[in-house]
């Protein structure tokens, strides 16, 4: 981003007085835009004992199964994007049960959250950024095929605690690859 997002004005990036790190502020107006990290949202919704996946339809890594998840929208909650996400992508109900894991990626600004929740209902259908959506027993999870780390960490920790009995909360830190 070079311009300002309230006047149109070039900006050029320094660290504005009191801050400590170099932001775009504007020329004409001197608006500071803060550029902070993204928060991606979604789910490891159960039913009868499954998991449900999706196979992406869309870029980073079409073809490969993921949790129901995607960018928070300013004005809701978390709690509501998680339900919003898993709706788009999975066409199901989910009934949010608690905070599970949240994992930061800061090399690429981003910030995962995902929540524990179970289906309202045996219904489910593949949405537009899906090609298609699965109920996985958790010996049938196609760890090879799954398309971000973020999703491999959590299911492995949600299946542990589910042995387990015991659930707990994550926090993890993701390094970029070697």
């Amino acid at each position: 981003m070079s311009f300002c997002i309230v006047c149109g004005a070039a900006g050029q990036r320094l660290v504005p007085p009191g801050d400590n790190l170099p932001r775009l502020v504007c020329s004409r107006c001197g608006h500071i835009h803060y550029e902070n990290p993204r928060m991606v949202v979604g789910c490891v919704a159960e039913w009868d004992g499954q998991i449900l996946l999706c196979r992406r339809a869309i870029e980073p890594r079409r073809g490969f199964w993921t949790l129901p998840a995607g960018f928070m929208e300013n004005g809701e909650s978390t709690a509501a994007a998680a339900r919003r996400e898993t709706h788009e992508e999975a066409g199901a109900q989910v009934a949010i049960d608690a905070a599970f894991a949240m994992i930061s990626i800061a090399h690429i600004n981003q910030i995962h959250l995902f929540y524990r929740g179970h289906l309202t209902s045996a219904s489910y259908s593949a949405g537009e950024e899906s090609l298609e959506v699965a109920l996985f027993r958790p010996e049938a999870i196609p760890w090879e095929e799954l398309s971000f780390r973020s999703v491999r960490f959590c299911l492995e920790v949600y299946l542990r605690d589910r042995r387990h009995r015991e659930f707990g909360f994550y926090e993890h830190e993701l390094l970029p690859e070697s």
